[in-house]
């Protein structure tokens, strides 16, 4: 996707790094001191279940001149953010396996947030996921944003975040239909694909691999 102000392409392996480093950056000390995500998305391009089609990235385009008297200016690009999904399962009461996606995660570089890029790359990318067949995504997320591009409580449609108590919130788990009436028919309990869930101890070894950061214990954080 093109348009004067950003594109939208598939990930390459030359991205990698500054994808990581991007992510790294969006979530630093926003759901804990440091993060892990930028290791996270480096463990999930290798996972069987990582959908590489629906792995996307964003740059903001602007112009540079080779010179002040250059007549023609040269395009340039600078990566401003990322989204990528997963196929997991929804294990049916009825015993049924339904496929389904999760996504993220989906970053935009701080001094760029709120200001509509994350809104773009989402609309995009669950447009291309459409395209390609998938039924519905499901994922951990605010409703205040995503409510935006049509997500709604995954407990409207009877579906239920493992290993939650039936009495815990979970407004925080998320849903939204590509097929209309893709999950009519479905209760049952989602499953976080294995790929998601690394170890402190790997988590910072990758991260020293990066610009030395200060975590920061914030107000807001969910883990400690």
């Amino acid at each position: 996707m093109n348009t004067n102000e950003y594109t939208i392409r598939v990930e390459n392996k030359e991205d990698y790094r500054d994808v990581e480093n991007l992510v790294r950056e969006s979530f630093w000390n926003v759901y804990r001191p440091g993060c892990s995500e930028h290791y996270v998305i480096h463990v999930l391009r290798d996972d069987p279940a990582f959908v590489k089609e629906l792995d996307f990235v964003m740059f903001l385009i602007g112009e540079q001149n080779d010179s002040p008297n250059h007549a023609a200016s040269q395009k340039n690009e600078k990566l401003i953010g990322q989204n990528m999904f997963m196929k997991t399962i929804i294990e049916g009461d009825d015993g049924r396996t339904i496929p389904v996606l999760t996504m993220g995660p989906i970053g935009i570089t701080p001094e760029l947030k709120r200001k509509g890029y994350g809104k773009a790359l989402l609309d995009y990318s669950l447009e291309k996921a459409t395209e390609m067949g998938f039924g519905a995504v499901l994922f951990e997320g605010n409703i205040g944003f995503y409510g935006k591009s049509g997500f709604d409580y995954a407990s409207k449609f009877g579906i239920r975040y493992h290993d939650l108590p039936e009495d815990a919130d979970s407004s925080f788990f998320l849903c939204k239909e590509l097929i209309p009436g893709y999950l009519d028919d479905v209760t049952g309990v989602y499953q976080t694909p294995l790929g998601y869930y690394v170890k402190d101890d790997e988590v910072e070894a990758f991260d020293k691999e990066f610009p030395p950061k200060e975590k920061k214990k914030l107000p807001g954080q969910i883990f400690g």
